[in-house]
């Protein structure tokens, strides 16, 4: 069953990358493009080992993040959020790829690298989010005898989850060599934001203690902000 798990999320995890690449590659009309391997390769790195780690200590969790995507929800608010998260995330691949092959922005080497940076935060507060909250699906579901987690990065803000796609979203734009790309962070925060409010409604509903919950920790989604 690991081993099928497993297989499962590292060909998806291959398929995303694939994807990626194709979304990169053929709008900059080149393979001359070193910030799009680069983040291919942490992508891929990252993706590769967690779907093996959670695989082999949680399979669960694994299954939880393999059932994603605007079919997967059962709200018709989340299925357009989804999908409306998914053509921004989209967008910046693809505006990033164009800004490279007809030099819009001119970003320096340093600035990639630390937009490189920026995303492996990013993606490194997603994992640590779910690792604190293996019920932390890729849908929105309340599964039966679900705990409401509140420590950790769940003590700071309500979702961890989004505010690591968040840091992420900000981070890619820079690390494909793209100012352009940087309206999709800002495109992506109402999504997150008509997103978040639905999704607690259904958490106050379905969940236990939720609302004491919401009473203790007052940020949704940026600590101090919102």
């Amino acid at each position: 069953m690991n081993a099928k798990v497993i297989g499962q999320g590292v060909g998806y995890g291959l398929i995303a990358a694939a994807v990626y690449g194709l979304l990169l590659f053929w709008p900059a009309g080149t393979f001359d493009y070193w910030q799009a391997w680069v983040f291919l390769a942490v992508y891929g790195g990252l993706s590769i080992a967690c779907c093996v780690y959670w695989g082999l200590t949680n399979p669960a969790v694994l299954q939880r993040r393999l059932r994603g995507g605007p079919k997967a929800e059962a709200r018709l608010t989340q299925k357009l959020a989804s999908t409306a998260l998914i053509t921004v995330f989209t967008a910046v691949f693809v505006v990033s790829a164009l800004d490279h092959r007809f030099g819009w922005s001119a970003v320096p080497t340093a600035v990639s690298v630390l937009g490189e940076v920026v995303v492996v935060l990013g993606l490194g507060l997603g994992i640590l989010a779910v690792v604190q909250n293996g019920y932390a699906a890729a849908n929105i579901t309340v599964e039966d005898e679900q705990p409401v987690i509140s420590t950790g990065m769940y003590g700071l803000v309500r979702h961890p989850m989004y505010f690591s796609l968040l840091v992420t979203m900000v981070g890619l734009s820079l690390a494909l060599g793209s100012y352009w790309g940087l309206t999709g962070a800002l495109v992506s925060v109402p999504i997150l934001v008509v997103r978040i409010l639905d999704e607690e409604k259904l958490l106050t509903q379905e969940l236990a203690g939720y609302p004491e919950y919401t009473q203790r920790v007052r940020y949704r989604l940026v600590p101090y902000l919102w």
